[in-house]
């Protein structure tokens, strides 16, 4: 199993790379989180980046512990003046290791969810290394919706990936790319297209509810 930093540090890089020739109005696109554009994107993920473990708690007792409050506090502070002053400053985190208090495989979520957040709307693909997607994927199965993880929209349903050898739980069968699966079990509809079978007004029943 690889080291997860080392997955975490690609996937930044990979971002990097895929935001470098947009153009100011594809930087104002809506981003797949609710109303959040593709830059607000990613200035939380500088953010992300830059969170400690005694950061994270210093930063919801200022937002009075509610979570979208210190999130977007967290974007309005690392949101440069323009795009590409945002991007160096994504560039210069790619390579950190600080984390809040939560398993490291929750790094990967936040970078490929995020990632395909903002490169679905732009029409960008990525094809992302199967241990990540998996790493990512299983972490959320296993994290309550609570929590920031998927695991109640899983529940009774047999999710099988086409494109890698995988395959998670038991009941009505739901079919896709990994990646989209992963998008799914995190709450994010627009990944529905992409996945067929049985479950699937389940699993959207799920997202909705």
């Amino acid at each position: 199993m690889s080291d997860v930093w080392e997955l975490v540090h690609r996937e930044r890089g990979a971002l990097v790379d895929d935001l470098e020739g947009l153009t100011p109005e594809q930087w104002e696109v809506p981003s797949l989180c609710g109303g959040w554009t593709v830059h607000d994107v990613a200035a939380h993920l500088v953010d992300n980046a830059r969170t400690t473990r005694l950061g994270i708690v210093v930063a919801m007792v200022r937002a009075r512990f509610d979570f979208d409050r210190q999130n977007d506090t967290g974007v309005a502070r690392e949101k440069g003046a323009t795009p590409a002053e945002t991007l160096d400053r994504l560039r210069a985190v790619a390579g950190r290791r600080t984390t809040p208090p939560a398993p490291l495989d929750s790094r990967l979520v936040e970078e490929v969810v995020h990632g395909e957040d903002v490169r679905r709307p732009l029409g960008v693909s990525r094809d992302y290394p199967t241990e990540t997607v998996e790493r990512a994927l299983a972490h959320q199965l296993r994290t309550p919706v609570g929590l920031g993880g998927g695991k109640q929209r899983a529940a009774g349903l047999r999710l099988v990936a086409t494109d890698a050898d995988w395959s998670h739980g038991e009941g009505a069968e739901v079919s896709g790319p990994l990646v989209s699966l992963l998008m799914a079990v995190s709450g994010r509809g627009e990944a529905l297209d992409d996945l067929t079978g049985p479950g699937l007004d389940r699993l959207e029943g799920a997202l909705t509810s």
